[in-house]
């Protein structure tokens, strides 16, 4: 599948929450769509890359090596039993809201049957957005660290403990202001670390802007232009004000949408929504928003619920839903047309 180079809003994608009503309102709809922007010339095996046709029950089979696949086999809605019209809200909710939406929120707008459904929806979601730029930082690159978790007794500094050590990246624009960012979690601030993560996401030849820490002339060393600011950790702020900022937005973020309850082994999930968040803040067509999201969903290889929780920790620190001692079906957003049920 190509991504769309030029998609036209009203046409391609919804412009406004008005066209997407109006566009999704069946299953069938959202099916539709997502099946033109998988094969918009068509359908293509994606074993064999031949033309094939559509049986009966919805599914394609190739005219060479016959093989049966669906619309969302292979992609983040795969061994969905979610309806499509309700994936398809989750996505517009996730696309178009500045602050995002927890699972909890998500799970009262679109009646999901559990927490755990809702979850994992988004967490799909998160997934799909950790591709969310293929250009890596150039120019003027501000990078520090910072601690995300609570307070470690007995230790002081950059030592890795209870807390989790994360890495940040931000554009410094020639015009002034910020551009885009980059964060991952790292294991220590040691210099192997940090150059990998320079190496990562932030192109060869850059100047590389830090604090005096010890570390950063060898992760730049060879690659990267070096600048640092040796000043006191009080006067950081000032010469270093992008990845303060970023840091302060994402502890702010996930104490405000999911009040701080994410868990460790998932917290590189919620680090890459707030950067696709971040990164796209400018923008002003949302619903184009939304179309990329379903583009790297198709992309995507499925995810399932035991890849997404692979790494367990106990449940003081890992508040992962459990599944539910009863489930209760999602039922679908389609809706019939009615005549004004408030007048009789």
């Amino acid at each position: 599948m190509g991504v769309l180079a030029a998609p036209v809003a009203g046409r391609d994608y919804p412009a406004t929450f008005g066209d997407f009503s109006a566009w999704f309102r069946t299953d069938i709809d959202c099916l539709d769509y997502l099946r033109w922007v998988r094969w918009p010339d068509g359908f293509r095996c994606p074993w064999c890359a031949s033309e094939g046709w559509l049986l009966s029950d919805g599914r394609y089979e190739c005219g060479a090596c016959h093989r049966r696949t669906s619309v969302t086999a292979g992609t983040i809605f795969d061994s969905t039993r979610t309806p499509m019209t309700v994936w398809f809200h989750a996505v517009w909710l996730f696309a178009t809201s500045k602050d995002g939406i927890s699972a909890m929120a998500l799970r009262r707008q679109l009646e999901i049957g559990s927490h755990q459904t809702a979850w994992m929806v988004l967490s799909r979601l998160r997934v799909a957005s950790a591709g969310h730029d293929l250009d890596k930082l150039s120019g003027e690159v501000e990078v520090d660290e910072t601690f995300f978790g609570g307070a470690t007794p007995g230790q002081r500094g950059r030592a890795h403990g209870a807390k989790l050590l994360i890495a940040i990246a931000v554009e410094r624009l020639p015009t002034g202001g910020f551009g885009r960012c980059r964060m991952s979690i790292i294991d220590n601030a040691g210099a192997y670390c940090l150059r990998r993560f320079l190496i990562d996401n932030v192109e060869p030849g850059s100047t590389i802007v830090t604090d005096g820490w010890v570390s950063y002339p060898g992760a730049c060393q060879g690659l990267y232009t070096h600048q640092p600011h040796i000043t006191p950790a009080a006067m950081a702020p000032i010469f270093l004000p992008g990845v303060h900022r970023v840091a302060s937005l994402f502890k702010r973020w996930m104490l405000g949408t999911h009040q701080g309850s994410a868990g460790w082994d998932h917290l590189e999930l919620y680090l890459h929504e707030f950067v696709f968040r971040f990164n796209r803040r400018h923008s002003r067509r949302r619903g184009l928003v939304f179309l990329r999201i379903l583009e790297r969903g198709i992309d995507h290889e499925q995810v399932c619920y035991k890849d997404v929780i692979k790494n367990k920790r106990p449940k003081a620190v890992d508040p992962v839903p459990p599944p539910p001692a009863t489930r209760r079906r999602t039922p679908s957003l389609s809706r019939p047309a009615q005549n004004r049920p408030w007048r009789g």
